[in-house]
C-alpha cells in the first residue's frame, strides 16, 4: 500500500538553532551580495542591554555629536536631582563604531538581531525616517521602540521552539547591533514573500496603501517573474536549517525588474502576513501552486488602504513629549502620551466646529 500523505501543519515548528538562523549575523554573510550594505556590532555589553531595558527615553552620555546645552532654570533643580539619581550610561567604544559606520555609509538605520525600530520612525524627521547621523539618533530609535524589546527577552526569542529552550542552559544567543546603510526607500516597491516547505506560495505588497501601478496586469506579471527568478537563483535551497520555511522582505528596483533582500523572518504568527492570512497561505500550499499568488491593494476602498491612521501610531507621541520624559518612568511617560493625544483630539474638534 502507498504511504499515507501527511498534511503539513499551519506553522512549522522551529528548533532553537533554526530560530537563530534568522538573526541578522547568521544569514547576512550568505546573502550580503544581494542585500543592503551593513555592519554588525557583536556582542553588545550587558550594560547596553541594561540601558535598553531601563525606564525613560534618554540617550547615553557622549552620544551627541554636539555638546548638550542645559536649559534648566533654578526652579527646575528638583528635576535635575531626579536625573542625577538615574543610572548614567556611556558607551564610548560603541559610539565610535556607530560614527565609523555613519562615515562609511553617509547615514545608517539600526536594528538588533531580529527586529528593527520601525515603530519609532516618528522620533526622527518625517522627511528622513530612520535616518541616523549620530550615536544619539541610533539610541533614541532603539530606546523608543516596542519592537526591539522582543530581542532583549531570550524567552520570547525561543518561544514555541521544539525542543523547548532551557532557561538554565547556556545559550549561544548574543545581542547584536546592526547598522545598515540608509537611503530613501520607496515603500511602494516593498514586498513580503512567503516560503513554506521550499515553495514560494505568496507575495504581498508590504505598504498597505493604494498605488495605481500595482493594478496593471503587465506590472503584476513582470513583478511575479522578477521575484520568482530572484528567489530561484539566489535563495531557494539555502535554508536547509529551517526545512525551507521562511519569509523574506524584498525591495524592487525602480524598473521593477530586479531587487534585493531587506530581511528574513520566521514563518511564524509574529511575522505579519499583511494582505494574506496564514490560513490562506496554507490553502495555497496544499494546492501545490505552479507560481505564487501576488496580492496588492486593488482600490482606495480596500480595507488595508482604508486605515487612515499612520503605521504604528500607537507608539507615537509628539516630539515635545520627549523633553517631558526626562527623569520619568514608563508609566509617567505614558501619561504624557495620553495627555498629548487628548490635546490633539480637542484641537481637531475645535478646528472642525
Amino acid at each position: 500500500m502507498p504511504a499515507p500523505v501527511s498534511t503539513p501543519p499551519l506553522f512549522p515548528v522551529y528548533s532553537p538553532d533554526a530560530v537563530l538562523a534568522f538573526q541578522f549575523s547568521s544569514w547576512y554573510p550568505s546573502f550580503s551580495n544581494h542585500s543592503i550594505k551593513s555592519t554588525v556590532v557583536r556582542p553588545l555589553s550587558s550594560a547596553f542591554r541594561e540601558y535598553l531595558d531601563s525606564d525613560g527615553v534618554f540617550v547615553p552620555e557622549g552620544a551627541e555629536d554636539a555638546p548638550a546645552e542645559s536649559s534648566l532654570s533654578d526652579d527646575e533643580s528638583s528635576d535635575e536631582e531626579e536625573d542625577d539619581e538615574r543610572t548614567r550610561f556611556a558607551f564610548p567604544e560603541l559610539d565610535a563604531q556607530i560614527r565609523a559606520a555613519v562615515a562609511e555609509y553617509g547615514a545608517v538605520f539600526p536594528k538588533l538581531n531580529f527586529s528593527s525600530p520601525r515603530d519609532a520612525a516618528w522620533m526622527l524627521p518625517a522627511s528622513s525616517p530612520l535616518k541616523c547621523m549620530s550615536p544619539a539618533d541610533v539610541y533614541l530609535l532603539l530606546k523608543s521602540s516596542d519592537f526591539v524589546q522582543h530581542d532583549l527577552d531570550v524567552e520570547l526569542v525561543f518561544d514555541g521552539c521544539d525542543p523547548a529552550h532551557d532557561p538554565q542552559a547556556p545559550t549561544p544567543y548574543e545581542l547584536e547591533l546592526v547598522l545598515r546603510k540608509w537611503y530613501p526607500v520607496d515603500r511602494a516597491r516593498e514586498l513580503r514573500c512567503f516560503v513554506r516547505q521550499e515553495t514560494l506560495v505568496g507575495i504581498s505588497q508590504r505598504d498597505p496603501n493604494y498605488y495605481e501601478f500595482w493594478n496593471e496586469t503587465e506590472t503584476q506579471q513582470k513583478v511575479l517573474a522578477a521575484v520568482t527568478t530572484f528567489w530561484e537563483t539566489h535563495i531557494r535551497g539555502k535554508w536547509e536549517q529551517t526545512q525551507g520555511d521562511y519569509v523574506f522582505d524584498f525591495l524592487l528596483t525602480r524598473d521593477l525588474s530586479r531587487g534585493h533582500i531587506v530581511d528574513f523572518n520566521p514563518y511564524h504568527p509574529r511575522t505579519d502576513p499583511l494582505l494574506f492570512t496564514y490560513g490562506e497561505l496554507h490553502t495555497l500550499l496544499l494546492a501545490q501552486p505552479q507560481c505564487p499568488e501576488l496580492r496588492v491593494v486593488d482600490s482606495p476602498s480596500h480595507p488595508a488602504a482604508a486605515r487612515n491612521a499612520p503605521a504604528h501610531q500607537h507608539n507615537m507621541v509628539p516630539i515635545e513629549a520627549l523633553a517631558m520624559s526626562s527623569g520619568r518612568n514608563v508609566a509617567e511617560f505614558a501619561d504624557v502620551w495620553q495627555d498629548e493625544i487628548r490635546k490633539s483630539t480637542a484641537e481637531e474638534v475645535d478646528g472642525s466646529s
